[in-house]
């Protein structure tokens, strides 16, 4: 018996051991990836942003945390009239109920006044010199929040970084908590893929690659004092990963991306991942309780409703298709079965936002 008992002792010591290691595992695959959870009111997965935080953190606000918007954007005719659509819809779901948007600014780094000035509040800014974005425009966008974050007077104690092809959906609240910035968590953002890449950036004496998050700048919520720390680094690595040739072939279109999340991890800045904070059709199918819409996929379905990515529908949607003006206020309806989050990004991108559309948008 005293030796049965010993046996059963030490398979319960192993036991014990190998299911403390498998939690802490898991634990430590969260804090790189998050932690899914169902959401039962519509079947619909997010990310559970409260999992991973201090007991502090995850206390109910009792005040209202108030953020301004502001999102980067061109003098030309595809970004203007993806603005004015963005910049409608902020207006409608600003003062309802749940929100706690703040002011609005569209801070345009072509480096002179627009047509555009008088509909939507702009602060205008300088590109980078000639020739240094080599083609990739959107490294305009940390060269631009350094400059507004040093000239302009902003009221709110928080950011919310958007982009012009974002339409708010529903009320966004303030998502970050405690001084923790909230971030959009993306498939395609993977660090810990590409570590040999990162480590050029984020030394190892940092720590782990998983301390780089998931994420891009847009959408993120972020404390004020924080964004006026990292967006210069968030430049200067910007510029470096561009210039690098294996950097620039691995990350392609996603750099500043990339950039982003490892100018905030070089900072000690975790975010709070927020699978809610944004749906893409056509890949989410639904909106749900979700913010903001995110169209910057190309949709293409046969007249059955079917998905025929990579190959052009019967039916298609590219905001793409319209680089030289707004799309047209005639567009065809999409066929009956597709999602309901194409459906609905199409009624709100053909909402009467005003009068010349088309020549305002031009």
């Amino acid at each position: 018996m005293g030796r049965a008992s010993l046996s059963v002792l030490i398979l319960l010591t192993i036991g014990f051991f190998f299911a403390t290691y498998n939690l802490v595992a898991m634990i430590m695959h969260y804090r790189s990836v998050g932690k899914w959870a169902d959401d039962d009111s519509d079947g619909q997965m997010f990310l559970d942003p409260v999992t991973e935080m201090p007991e502090d953190v995850k206390k109910a606000k009792n005040t209202k945390m108030p953020f301004h918007v502001a999102l980067t954007a061109t003098d030309a005719p595809y970004s203007k009239w993806q603005c004015r659509i963005m910049y409608y819809w902020y207006k409608k779901k600003k003062d309802l109920p749940g929100s706690e948007m703040g002011g609005f600014t569209r801070i345009l780094h072509s480096g002179k006044p627009d047509n555009l000035m008088d509909e939507i509040p702009t602060t205008v800014v300088d590109p980078l010199p000639a020739g240094l974005d080599q083609g990739y425009v959107v490294l305009n966008r940390p060269w631009a929040f350094v400059q507004w974050l040093e000239k302009a007077s902003i009221e709110e104690e928080y950011i919310l970084m958007a982009e012009p092809d974002h339409v708010f959906i529903n009320p966004l609240p303030n998502l970050a908590r405690g001084g923790l910035p909230a971030a959009f968590p993306f498939f395609y953002i993977k660090p810990a893929d590409h570590e040999s890449i990162i480590r050029k950036y984020y030394p190892e004496e940092k720590g782990p690659v998983t301390n780089v998050d998931p994420i891009g700048n847009s959408p993120v919520i972020i404390k004020k004092e924080l964004l006026e720390r990292i967006a210069p680094t968030w430049m200067n690595i910007s510029l470096k990963m561009k210039k690098d040739q294996e950097t620039d072939k691995a990350f392609g279109w996603v750099l500043e991306m990339y950039a982003y999340a490892v100018a905030s991890a070089l900072h000690d800045v975790q975010h709070i991942l927020r699978k809610d904070f944004m749906v893409q059709p056509p890949w989410d199918l639904a909106t749900g309780k979700n913010f903001i819409i995110h169209y910057t996929y190309g949709c293409d379905y046969n007249l059955k409703g079917e998905l025929t990515y990579g190959k052009i529908g019967q039916w298609r949607f590219d905001k793409r298709s319209y680089l030289g003006g707004p799309m047209p206020r005639n567009l065809a309806l999409p066929p009956r079965g597709v999602p309901e989050s194409v459906s609905s990004y199409l009624a709100l991108l053909k909402a009467d936002i005003g009068p010349n559309f088309k020549s305002r948008g031009m």
